[in-house]
């Protein structure tokens, strides 16, 4: 599958090519950047993985001396802002937002262009943002097991609204459905908004959202939080349990952090590793990223390696299991 993208390169590409990968060795990277970086964003502005961009893109540019550039590509479940930074130079001035959809497309796509894991070096994690299971306090549920018991008394008549088919919100649930054995029928929105206006509405039951898009609503008090979806209880909000506690095993979250195309100098990688991970110990960034509920990914471009490796293997499994395909 072949998606219209913007190309980045310019006539004379081998020989530019060349160039950059020759001028790019120990040396050199000592001295990167010394123009703009572009950090590529395989979605429109204003979500989540856009606002953690912009917020580790100011980071950086204030801590390495140029400007990140914020690049939204946004099309094909996330695809064309990945095949573009897929195919462009590896010198390190073109990156990538990472996020869950890298790792479920690798199955929910039957043919990508690219091999997300073999093409694009890991750099750096960033945080890990819980989702929540969330429902309309009309859902007579307070609990998990109560949640479970309900639709498996109701079955067929529970919908559960997700941000559209294959995002990390809609194989959450999916994972959920997997391992309780519930029945719910999956309603795809685009994006959040329409999922949660749906949800406070009552034309949808459940909603296993990122929580940036819904704490403001569950502080409001105007949906409930059943559960996090991540192993540990979040700090944003303490005295919601975790899916785990009722479904022992029980993990799903939005993951984020940088990747660049294969072949980038290592010197850069760890350059930009040690930058992002100062960054994460930053008491301003931390603070901000702290805001979003997320827990702070700090390690070494091989620890990021494994977490995209793993997250990949395990959603390989709920997406076959839920026979999921494409918008």
């Amino acid at each position: 599958m072949k998606w219209p993208v913007k190309s980045i390169r310019s006539g004379g590409l081998a020989c530019t090519i060349a160039l950059a990968v020759a001028g790019t060795g120990p040396a050199h990277a000592l001295d990167y950047p010394t123009r703009p970086v572009h950090l590529v964003v395989g979605y429109p502005a204003g979500g989540t993985t856009d606002i953690l961009a912009r917020l580790v893109g100011q980071y950086l540019s204030e801590r390495l001396g140029q400007q990140f550039v914020i690049d939204n590509r946004s099309g094909a479940g996330n695809n064309i802002g990945t095949e573009a930074v897929v195919n462009a130079a590896p010198d390190g001035y073109t990156l990538i937002l990472v996020n869950p959809a890298n790792a479920i497309n690798a199955t929910l796509y039957e043919k990508l262009p690219f091999n997300f894991i073999r093409d694009i070096a890991p750099v750096a994690g960033i945080m890990r943002v819980p989702n929540v299971m969330e429902v309309n306090p009309s859902v007579p549920a307070k609990t998990v097991a109560e949640f479970i018991a309900y639709a498996k008394t109701n079955p067929g008549k529970v919908n559960m609204a997700s941000s559209g088919n294959g995002t990390s919100i809609h194989v959450s649930g999916e994972l959920f459905k997997m391992m309780t054995g519930v029945d719910m029928l999956h309603v795809p929105y685009r994006g959040s908004a329409p999922a949660l206006t749906d949800l406070m509405g009552g034309q949808v039951q459940v909603l296993f959202d990122n929580m940036p898009s819904s704490i403001e609503y569950l502080k409001a008090g105007k949906l409930r939080p059943l559960a996090v979806t991540t192993a540990v209880r979040s700090d944003t909000l303490p005295g919601v349990p975790t899916v785990a506690e009722t479904v022992p095993g029980y993990e799903a979250s939005a993951w984020f952090g940088l990747g660049a195309p294969k072949a980038t100098p290592a010197e850069i990688v760890d350059k930009l590793n040690a930058a992002v991970n100062a960054g994460l110990a930053d008491p301003k960034l931390k603070a901000r990223l702290a805001d979003l509920g997320g827990a702070m990914l700090v390690g070494s471009p091989a620890d990021f390696g494994k977490v995209i490796a793993e997250e990949t293997e395990k959603w390989a499994k709920v997406v076959k299991f839920s026979g999921a395909r494409p918008d």
